[in-house]
């Protein structure tokens, strides 16, 4: 019995699956250049931060989103498709609060590229999606234009990016089970 309250206490320690919060990086302007064979490369002007250091930070250069990602693997540029493995590094600049370099690096296995039409100015608007590699957010960039379809390069019109980060209070508990756990075990092997 004293075994399966040990056991229902470890369980309630250890979450399967941690509770998390976000941070979420927007950008404006910039760049977006590639081709089918090589994939896209796209440079852009970090514009906002929500979740970083407190509250909400706005402004006109507060750093940089850059995003690499792989070849074209299935449709096209023009009509949309799927694209190869990637990275996204956003750096700060150390402007209105924002730490100096490296806010967030990460990677993703594959991204999609979807074609959302002609806007009424001639230009055509599309989207890339990405999914950060273990479970860490997602990235949605915003690019338009213009010629007809994407031809290898563009601006970009918007982007955001959410990157999941574990609460402290969660990492308490999982770091609890597990010394739990190794107790449990080195008592075993001691009797």
């Amino acid at each position: 019995m004293k075994r399966v309250v040990v056991v229902a206490l470890l369980a309630v320690t250890l979450p399967m699956a941690a509770r998390a919060s976000s941070i979420d990086f927007a950008n404006q302007g910039g760049t977006v250049t590639g081709s089918e064979a090589a994939g896209l490369t796209l440079s852009s002007t970090l514009t906002g931060v929500i979740g970083l250091s407190g509250g909400p930070i706005a402004g006109t250069n507060l750093g940089t989103v850059v995003l690499q990602t792989g070849a074209l693997t299935g449709g096209s540029f023009a009509a949309g498709g799927t694209l190869g493995a990637g990275t996204i590094t956003i750096t700060g600049n150390g402007s209105s609060g924002i730490p100096t370099g490296t806010l967030f690096s990460g990677t993703f296995s594959t991204a999609t590229w979807a074609s959302l039409g002609t806007l009424a100015d001639g230009t055509h608007a599309f989207l890339l999606t990405a999914v950060l590699s273990g479970g860490s957010g997602t990235t949605f960039q915003g690019v338009v234009d213009m010629g007809n379809g994407f031809t290898g390069i563009g601006t970009i019109t918007s982007g955001d990016t959410s990157v999941v980060v574990p609460e402290p209070g969660t990492l308490g508990l999982l770091g609890t089970g597990l010394l739990g756990i190794a107790g449990l075990v080195r008592r075993k092997l001691t009797v």
